[in-house]
């Protein structure tokens, strides 16, 4: 594992990684990503406060992609046909 001397104990450097939904995460640089994911690097590597921070300030609306579009689409909630809900589902 990538480590790096610190005071705090977890040393590991992570990678920020974003899924298909436009949705952050943390991965060990140096952990196996598990096969046939839509996890991909963003391209940022640091320690975990480091990497949350960074996530802190890049995703700025939770909301998956697949909702803001349909919301875009739909205008609200109540509006979404049923059929996009289930193709929401990954």
């Amino acid at each position: 594992m990538s480590r790096i001397d610190q005071s705090d104990g977890d040393a590991t450097v992570y990678a920020v990684v974003i899924n298909h939904e436009e949705q952050y995460s943390l991965w060990p640089v140096d952990a196996p990503r598990p096969r046939n994911t839509n996890w991909k690097s963003v391209g940022f590597e640091g320690l975990r406060a480091d990497a949350q921070a960074h996530i802190q300030e890049v995703w700025t609306d939770m909301r998956p992609l697949s909702l803001r579009t349909a919301l875009d689409k739909y205008g609200s909630v109540a509006k979404i046909p049923e059929e996009v809900w289930t193709d929401m589902r990954p």
